[in-house]
């Protein structure tokens, strides 16, 4: 238990990934760091709830391959990764078929399509000369869709962020891709992407979504979504993480807990959830935030739901509650006991009443079986799930507000893990070079002259 006297370079409130992630940093670069959680366990929003052998993720977000801070975070050495099929299933007009998937080859009819898209996507002008319809439908098309993705991953990220903003949905209008590739294709997955039906999103948000679903594979960590901050807390120096520490008040030299009472520090690092961030700092703005809903069923029939594999199924007619589904047991065998299937189904914005009875029906048309002898296992809804990135949104929130004093998450950079450990990498950043003790870091944000609001 922390003492009332209890003294430490820097206090992290809140360990979640972003939070767990900074004191990564700071320790190795020999800060000592407290990090104090509310919640009896770590993670925030990336729990994992275990019923009956089941390991049943709240939230879920997608994760890819492709996410850098994956690969640079320290302690996430042992982290697995179970990756879906190439690509996504999609549903549409009764019939499901792969789009998405790396291409292997085609014909020069073929990247005369690929390059339409990618010009498109990329916000070039349309060629005059005649090019087939929307990259979507037959093995043909699909493999103009999968050569035009991989023109997007070679696209620098640069490039992608230097595009004109607008709502995603807006952009994708403007860029001349054929209404079929927009509803059969890149609507349902930049819904998936970014949990937001409407893509009222960033188009540079979305860009950079498309960007990262090119480069690499969609995604989930073994042994569900808590994985991530359960192995950043394990491999933290001892007495590093206490949970179950309520902080009422914050200052750049000092924190105020309900159990403990004052503990004083050289520097604070706010790394909670916006809102929560916002109580302890009232000028900070809190964004709006897209609810999600996880719904959990397992069946003794397995065969029945076998035929898509791997693969993350989206529904492109829009035609009931569910944005995506898969057998995630398929995928990650771990979530599930052993000759038992885990199927896991999001819901994006409010859900309908009866949630439970329409995903059900909404399903049984997606799988081509009846759910009736479906179990359900859980059904999470989290209204403040992932926060809005709605234009202008500022891909790179200052996370130093006074010398002393700083703020990280997913809010302060994109709506994704990647961001949320992106923003703990920038202000770890930050810090060390405040304390003087830049090690191997990168250079810090530019320090405001005043408490910036955001």
């Amino acid at each position: 238990m922390l003492e009332p006297a209890y003294q430490v370079d820097v206090v992290i409130v809140g360990a979640g990934i972003a939070g767990l992630s900074a004191a990564h940093r700071l320790t190795s670069a020999g800060i000592t760091t407290a990090v104090l959680e509310a919640a009896p366990y770590v993670g925030g929003r990336m729990s994992t709830e275990k019923v009956d052998g089941f390991r049943l993720d709240r939230i879920g977000q997608l994760l890819s391959t492709s996410y850098p801070e994956l690969r640079l975070s320290p302690g996430l050495d042992a982290l697995t990764l179970r990756r879906f099929a190439p690509g996504v299933l999609l549903h549409r007009d009764g019939r499901t078929q792969r789009a998405g998937a790396p291409a292997a080859g085609g014909s020069a009819r073929g990247a005369r399509g690929a390059l339409h898209v990618v010009r498109a996507l990329a916000g070039a002008p349309r060629s005059t000369a005649a090019t087939p319809a929307a990259p979507v439908g037959g093995a043909v098309d699909q493999a103009r869709l999968g050569a035009a993705l991989g023109r997007i991953a070679a696209t620098p990220v640069e490039r992608v962020l230097a595009r004109p903003e607008m709502p995603a949905a807006q952009a994708l209008a403007r860029r001349g891709v054929p209404p079929r590739t927009v509803d059969g294709f890149l609507r349902p997955l930049l819904a998936a992407l970014l949990c937001d039906p409407g893509l009222t999103t960033s188009s540079r948000c979305a860009d950079l979504a498309l960007h990262a679903f090119a480069s690499g594979r969609l995604c989930v960590p073994e042994g569900g979504a808590e994985t991530l901050p359960v192995l950043l807390a394990r491999a933290l120096p001892p007495g590093t993480v206490h949970t179950g520490v309520r902080v009422t008040s914050v200052s750049t030299t000092s924190v105020a807990t309900a159990e403990h009472g004052e503990i004083r520090c050289r520097a604070v690092l706010l790394a909670t959830d916006a809102r929560a961030a916002a109580e302890l700092l009232p000028g900070l703005r809190v964004p709006d935030f897209h609810p999600v809903t996880v719904v959990h069923h397992t069946t003794d029939d397995p065969a029945a739901v076998f035929a898509t594999g791997s693969s993350l199924l989206l529904d492109a007619d829009r035609g009931g509650p569910v944005a995506h589904t898969a057998v995630l047991s398929n995928v990650d065998p771990s979530r599930a006991p052993a000759g038992r299937v885990l199927i896991s189904s999001t819901v994006l914005g409010t859900p309908p009443e009866g949630v439970d009875t329409a995903v059900r029906i909404h399903l049984s048309r997606l799988y081509g079986t009846s759910t009736r002898r479906w179990e359900t296992l859980a059904v999470h809804h989290t209204p403040e799930a992932v926060p809005a990135m709605r234009p202008p949104h500022d891909l790179r929130r200052p996370v130093r507000l006074l010398a002393g004093l700083y703020v990280c998450g997913d809010h302060r950079d994109t709506s994704t893990v990647q961001g949320a450990l992106h923003s703990a990498h920038r202000a770890a950043s930050a810090i060390l070079a405040d304390l003087g003790a830049t090690g191997s870091m990168h250079s810090a944000d530019p320090a405001p002259t005043m408490p910036k609001a955001a």
